[in-house]
């Protein structure tokens, strides 16, 4: 008696196959996806900005002022001394930094608060990528 087996397994020709469509999809999707990058770490920037601008008014709102220059982004994980109201669970789980891992810098200059991130290089200035992010970038 003959047994008959089963071939399993896959060609040459369908292996390679197989690896031309992906090699093909690969050269058309990746550009698209790999120049969204800057454009998506800008985006959540701007998202930052806005939602550190918002925890500072809802400080100013519960203590009467917003925090100082040298107070800063801190003001919103912890008291600081002067503040007499200050939301026991915080304004911010945590220090935020920016999508290239640099810390938010704040100013207030007794009028405007001012909330920016430095980009991509970390230095102030630039273009494209580099170029910094402020809370006056916020459209509405």
């Amino acid at each position: 008696m003959r047994r008959l087996t089963a071939q399993v397994g896959f060609t040459l020709i369908e292996i390679m196959v197989v690896v031309f469509i992906l090699g093909l999809l690969v050269t058309l999707v990746a550009p698209r996806i790999i120049g969204r990058t800057d454009q998506a770490r800008h985006t959540k920037a701007l998202a930052d900005i806005k939602a550190i601008e918002e925890a500072m008014h809802m400080f100013k709102l519960d203590n009467g002022f917003y925090p100082s220059t040298s107070e800063g982004i801190a003001a919103l994980v912890s008291p600081p001394p002067r503040a007499r109201n200050f939301n026991p669970d915080g304004y911010l789980p945590q220090m935020p930094k920016d999508p290239w891992d640099h810390d938010y810098i704040y100013s207030f200059d007794g009028r405007d608060i001012h909330i920016w991130s430095l980009g991509a290089d970390g230095v102030e200035g630039g273009e494209g990528a580099n170029a910094d992010i402020t809370n006056f970038d916020q459209t509405g």
